[in-house]
């Protein structure tokens, strides 16, 4: 099996200028992702789409691969990661004749992201025979969807659901059933659904969830996230 790790570092990140090369308690932010995925044993391949020639040569000084530049109209605010994992693999199999069977995007914001959480959700997706694995936080209790209130067109509330607002579930430990979001640290899926000919996805069918745990799921995207995770680095390490 086949299987390509894609860290994905633009160079206009908008909320901490040069973030993915920023300094972070003594390296590089990327350099945190590069050495997870190294040490997680389960890459033949580990490569950078980037449009930024700085973030190319600190990833390449870690030992990552960059066998392209990624084009610019791939590298905007707004450019989601879809056409960018399709020009990476599609890259891959024109110009080197490289088909993973199995493609993971690993995002260098998620900073506390361990070798091991990734050795894990490789082993999920193969003990569970799916289609994909995506790693999630749990959603704090305060903060459940059974409790989110929605408001209508004439700015009365009522719950996510649709019931009225007294029928919110009062306590927290009453609520029915945890719930989890996406916390960017990792997706892994089989490639054939990046091209999907009616909808190309990263997820198929059937998806494992991988939850982990709060103090591995830091996101930077603040400058209030590079404190967290400056302390939460200094607490692991």
């Amino acid at each position: 099996m086949k299987i390509l790790g894609v860290i994905t570092a633009r160079g206009g990140s908008k909320g901490i200028p040069r973030k993915n090369i920023k300094e972070l308690n003594g390296k590089p932010l990327i350099a945190y992702t590069i050495e997870a995925a190294q040490k997680s044993g389960i890459f033949d391949r580990i490569i950078l789409s980037t449009d930024d020639l700085e973030i190319a040569e600190v990833a390449k000084k870690y030992g990552c691969e960059v066998p392209f530049m990624r084009p610019a109209e791939l590298a905007q605010d707004g450019t989601p990661h879809l056409p960018v994992m399709q020009h990476a693999v599609s890259w891959l199999k024109e110009k080197e004749n490289y088909n993973p069977d199995l493609v993971a995007i690993l995002q260098p914001s998620a900073t506390l992201r361990q070798s091991w959480h990734i050795k894990e959700a490789f082993d999920l997706l193969v003990k569970k025979e799916v289609d994909s694995v995506v790693a999630v936080s749990e959603i704090p209790g305060h903060y459940s969807p059974y409790w989110a209130v929605v408001i209508d067109e004439n700015n009365l509330g009522k719950l996510f659901n649709g019931d009225p607002i007294r029928n919110r579930i009062p306590r927290r430990q009453s609520l029915p059933q945890k719930t989890y979001s996406h916390c960017g640290a990792l997706y892994m899926f089989k490639t054939k659904f990046l091209f999907d000919e009616d909808n190309p996805n990263f997820y198929g069918d059937k998806v494992a969830i991988y939850p982990m745990e709060e103090k591995y799921s830091i996101n930077i995207d603040t400058p209030d996230d590079w404190k967290i995770a400056e302390h939460a680095i200094s607490v692991l390490s």
